[in-house]
């Protein structure tokens, strides 16, 4: 894929490449300051470790232009596991200013630079997806942590597409959130944990429709040029996107991981599909 795909899109003047750099600016004026008083908190106050994120995308959302509206509610007393599609790297804004989450991402996240930063700070859970051996403990630190109260964000997909579809689930990526008994899980090891599944669309661009055109500029994928990604959907602003909660589901209800692939990948897919069509949730069955 052409690296200058986005100039072809909106080709960049002298007024919107200030903007975006005032943007992109004042973004690291607000990020800088605030990373070591994340740290601190990480290490002494871990209630105020998972809010700070929260307040933090919020204002950086409102930075970058994105207008966010959530459909349906986070589940609050029990920790809660959400399983989403995958779009963009404007996911981890998005759905952490919806919500104090923490997120679990593949192993290479954590040697990109400055992005490995902000998902240390955010309490991020590094998989590795090339060693089997690895998800006894991805999945005890999972098992920690929602224990601990925390709400995790997994990407069952494995990567990112155009935001027009879902792409098949991948069961061994789910092994961490439900391991199989002989890796020492058992229904008492779920701590009340409960899950709801996660669709985000992405739906209007400067006020227009998203159409297939405009999935390049929304779906960072491929081989996509982070910077150039970055610096043409800041440009293109103001940017709308939906997210839609699930029901929450007990963690124990289901069986295995590929139960819990299915029921995630059937509800995100059918609720993508409503979002980018217009439609209203489907009611729970009962």
């Amino acid at each position: 894929m052409s690296q200058d795909w986005h100039s072809a899109i909106r080709p960049p003047g002298l007024p919107s490449r200030l903007i975006v750099s005032a943007k992109l600016a004042a973004f690291l004026a607000l990020t800088l300051p605030l990373m070591p008083v994340q740290a601190a908190l990480v290490r002494g106050w871990p209630a105020g470790a998972r809010r700070l994120p929260h307040w933090y995308h919020r204002r950086v959302c409102r930075l970058l232009g994105v207008r966010l509206k959530v459909e349906g509610v986070l589940t609050r007393g029990a920790p809660v596991l959400l399983i989403a599609n995958h779009v963009s790297w404007l996911d981890i804004s998005v759905i952490s200013a919806a919500a104090p989450v923490s997120f679990v991402a593949k192993k290479e996240v954590a040697s990109w630079p400055f992005v490995s930063w902000l998902a240390k700070l955010q309490r991020t859970v590094f998989v590795d997806r090339t060693r089997r051996t690895s998800v006894g403990d991805t999945a005890g630190e999972m098992i920690e942590r929602l224990a601990a109260g925390d709400n995790l964000v997994l990407f069952p997909e494995g990567t990112s597409s155009d935001g027009g579809r879902v792409l098949p689930f991948k069961t061994s990526l789910l092994a961490a959130a439900k391991p199989s008994r002989g890796a020492g899980a058992s229904a008492e090891t779920d701590h009340g944990a409960v899950v709801q599944t996660l669709a985000i669309a992405y739906t209007r661009i400067h006020g227009l429709p998203v159409g297939r055109a405009d999935r390049p500029l929304v779906g960072w994928y491929g081989d996509m040029d982070l910077p150039g990604h970055i610096w043409a959907l800041i440009e293109a602003a103001p940017l709308e996107v939906t997210l839609r909660l699930g029901p929450p589901v007990p963690l124990a209800d289901f069986t295995d991981r590929k139960a819990l692939a299915r029921h995630g990948e059937s509800k995100v897919r059918a609720e993508l599909l409503a979002l980018l069509r217009g439609k209203p949730a489907q009611p729970p069955v009962i």
